[in-house]
Parts: structure tokens; C-alpha cells; sequence
């Protein structure tokens, strides 16, 4: 299995980022991000099934972040807007097979190798 993240990069505040990942070796019914901010803990980013209607964001993000999904390629996508210092993280890509509602919970089987967004002036 391999979740391979892209998109990354340096922003300064109020611009946008659009993060990808695509997953090889698998079908994995819920994909989503997870971050993490040096010296801090994981925080759960955006969670997706196999459809778009089943999505979901902490309240802290909702209208900023949006998670997208191309079954097709077997990729998904997060776009991130209106970015702030404190968004500066490693992204994470991951996955479960079963259900994305793992994911939503913190608690994906695969993990990505994590793509570093800094938000910057």
C-alpha cells in the first residue's frame, strides 16, 4: 500500500494550497488528512468516502478546507483556502479500508509519508 501526497509548499497568509494524494494497492473506502504542527499533536483535517456527500471536517475548518475525490485515479485532493500561520503542518495522507468514519475518528490504517505546507509572509 502506498499513499502518496503532493502539493506542498510555502503560502503566505489568506492564500490558497491544493494538496493531492493517490493510493496504490489498494481500495480503501475512507481517505482523508491529518496533520500535524511541529511540537504539537495529530489533528484530524478532512475525511472522505467513496461519494462527496460523505465528507467531513472539524468545526475549525469547515468553509476553508475542502476534500475532493477522483475514484477514477484513485485520488484525493484537498483544497485549502484563506490560510493561516497556525495551518502550517505536515499533511498527512491516509486511509482505511473500511469506512471513512476511521478516519474522521483519528484512527486510519495507512498512513502517507506527509507533505509540509507552510504558511508564511
Amino acid at each position: 500500500v502506498q499513499l502518496q501526497a503532493s502539493g506542498g509548499g510555502l503560502v503566505q497568509p489568506g492564500g490558497s494550497l491544493r494538496l493531492s494524494c493517490t493510493a496504490s494497492g489498494g481500495n480503501f473506502s475512507g481517505m482523508g488528512w491529518i496533520r500535524q504542527a511541529p511540537g504539537d499533536m495529530r489533528e484530524f483535517v478532512a475525511a472522505i468516502g467513496w461519494t462527496e456527500d460523505m465528507v467531513y471536517y472539524p468545526d475549525s475548518l469547515k468553509g476553508r478546507f475542502t476534500i475532493s475525490r477522483d475514484s477514477a485515479k484513485n485520488t484525493i485532493y484537498l483544497q485549502m483556502n484563506s490560510l493561516k500561520v497556525e495551518d502550517t503542518a505536515v499533511y498527512y495522507c491516509v486511509a482505511h479500508p473500511v469506512s471513512y468514519y476511521f478516519v474522521a475518528r483519528g484512527e486510519p490504517e495507512y498512513w502517507g509519508q506527509g507533505t509540509l505546507v507552510t504558511v508564511s509572509s
